[in-house]
């Protein structure tokens, strides 16, 4: 699949980033050379292999679902640099 400069003038205008003329030719070839990297994975042969989640077969250790009472609120407030009335005290981070 070849990209051409208005293909990158296009993406560029969608993901509003603002390239310079003069780097557009270059990004159009660069950009070509990762797709044609990307369309050889299509020549590998994939039958029979079984899709994966992660790299390693390892399962997780599981463990007993219980309910709990959440410990003792007031040793883990204990810990808090600040804490009012049972809760943490951060700063504001929003406006």
């Amino acid at each position: 699949m070849a990209i051409d400069a208005a293909t990158v003038r296009k993406v560029a205008r969608l993901a509003r980033i603002a390239e310079p003329e003069d780097r557009i030719e270059a990004l159009a070839k660069e950009l070509s050379g990762i797709m044609a990297w990307i369309e050889q994975l299509n020549e590998v042969d994939t039958e029979g292999v079984a899709p994966m989640a992660s790299t390693e077969a390892v399962s997780l250790p599981m463990r007993e679902d219980v309910v709990t009472d959440g410990g003792d609120p007031a040793k883990i407030l204990a810990n808090a640099p600040k804490a009012d009335r049972g809760f943490f005290v951060v700063p504001k981070v929003v406006e």
